[in-house]
């Protein structure tokens, strides 16, 4: 809405042409003298009264058109503010109400997952006297599930349906529960790639609805992203909104609890967005409802900074398990930083994009043993700059150009060692995974 426009219609005086001739004494017309009245002569004080009355007069006028100027201004001021806070409140509507709608569309594609495992547990009291004591202790959690095929392939993180599940269930957004659920694979605790797949046996008729997928490399810091699912493992769908803070984060992660062996993600998209425990697995939504990251871990001890798994990090993947019905990653074998500023500062490279096969401080190795990367000839402080002749850069993760590939496919990277540039080809193995339920 625009404000009223203030400026005022300059008045003019009507002209009038008055036609003339060369000699007005033809004219003929007797114009009798007339004296104007005269008025008597006023005395100092009535002067003065008259002087006063006109002062008076001329204020009076002064006022009230300083007051109705500044009561139109006012007004108008009023206006532009009201027109304001209403284009504000319009955008705030809209937003709403397009969260409200991404929210409903993409519902039905989210699941929450429920989860009965069993973990090995000690008994300090017998193993005090030499009798062993070891017993296994049920245990129960919850997370979310992305719906991605009609017939009921579902994608989550590993440490949702974790080595010593038992058993799983879905629920559907309408409430509706299914069980024996199965697990056809899941990445191993030491793979920086947090997944699993799971598939419905039985959906009681249920048409089921997958997600629409997304490109995570056109996802721009400070785009708007909405997060749903299981908060807390007791809400089902929950849904929050915030931006992408930030590309290429490496974090290690591990339970709330602190017990168990920390895990080291990389390649991770930061965002905003309230991502609460019960919500991993769950998809992180763009504007369009198209799914282009997985949540998968928060920040401890900070608020609403929170990790995704980018899309294009998985697609390989789940076009693989589609298509053969069973998890089987392609591997190349390194543990590596995507490289920002910041790393090439830390480590003098003198690159600012790329792979970095950084040494590593847990005793893990960064070229794994007996790997496609270790026969093929990678080593400690190279960086792959491109791989099949794509340049690896936020938007392009070394992860992300794996997963495209098969088991068995040939891998040309482009590596920086030493300040000079070499061409290393690996050929592509199975990944170990962990099918255990």
């Amino acid at each position: 809405m625009k404000p009223k426009d203030g400026s005022t219609k300059e008045a003019k005086t009507p002209e009038y042409s008055v036609s003339s001739r060369s000699n007005p004494d033809s004219w003929n017309i007797s114009i009798p003298k007339v004296r104007p009245p005269q008025l008597p002569p006023m005395s100092r004080t009535q002067r003065v009264r008259a002087g006063m009355a006109a002062g008076f007069l001329l204020l009076t006028l002064g006022v009230g058109f300083l007051g109705g100027w500044l009561g139109a201004h006012a007004e108008n001021s009023g206006n532009s503010i009201q027109a304001s806070l209403s284009d504000s409140q319009k955008v705030v509507t809209s937003q709403s109400q397009l969260i409200s709608q991404i929210a409903k569309t993409l519902g039905p594609s989210v699941v929450s997952v429920d989860v009965l495992g069993q973990t090995a547990s000690s008994n300090t009291f017998f193993d005090f006297f030499g009798n062993g004591g070891g017993t296994t202790q049920q245990t129960e959690s919850a997370g979310t599930g992305i719906i991605l095929s009609k017939d009921g392939l579902i994608m989550t993180n590993r440490h949702v349906v974790p080595s010593g599940t038992t058993s799983v269930s879905v629920t559907l957004s309408d409430g509706t529960q299914l069980d024996n659920v199965q697990v056809l694979g899941r990445t191993t605790d030491s793979d920086s790639l947090d997944v699993a797949f799971l598939k419905i046996t039985d959906d009681k008729g249920h048409k089921l609805t997958p997600a629409v997928l997304g490109n995570s490399s056109k996802v721009a810091v400070g785009d708007a992203v909405v997060a749903i699912g299981n908060a807390l493992g007791q809400f089902q769908n929950t849904v929050t909104s915030g931006i992408i803070s930030g590309f290429g984060r490496s974090v290690q992660a591990g339970d709330s609890s602190g017990s168990g062996s920390a895990e080291n993600l990389n390649d991770l998209f930061q965002t905003d967005a309230a991502i609460n425990e019960g919500n991993s697995g769950g998809p992180l939504v763009n504007m369009n409802g198209q799914v282009i990251g997985m949540n998968t871990a928060i920040a401890s001890g900070s608020q609403n900074i929170g990790f995704a798994i980018p899309i294009n990090d998985l697609v390989g993947l789940v076009k693989q398990v589609e298509q053969s019905g069973k998890f089987q990653r392609p591997f190349l074998g390194v543990r590596y930083i995507p490289l920002t500023a910041d790393v090439d500062k830390q480590y003098n490279l003198k690159v600012s994009q790329g792979a970095f096969i950084a040494p590593t401080t847990d005793g893990t190795d960064a070229v794994i043993a007996d790997s496609p990367a270790a026969k093929a000839g990678l080593q400690v402080n190279d960086v792959i700059e491109k791989a099949d002749g794509q340049t690896i850069d936020q938007n392009h993760s070394l992860t992300s150009i794996i997963d495209q590939h098969q088991v068995g496919d040939t891998f040309k990277m482009q590596v920086l060692r030493d300040g000079k540039t070499i061409d290393i080809t690996a050929t592509l193995a199975a990944a170990p995974t962990d099918t255990q339920q």
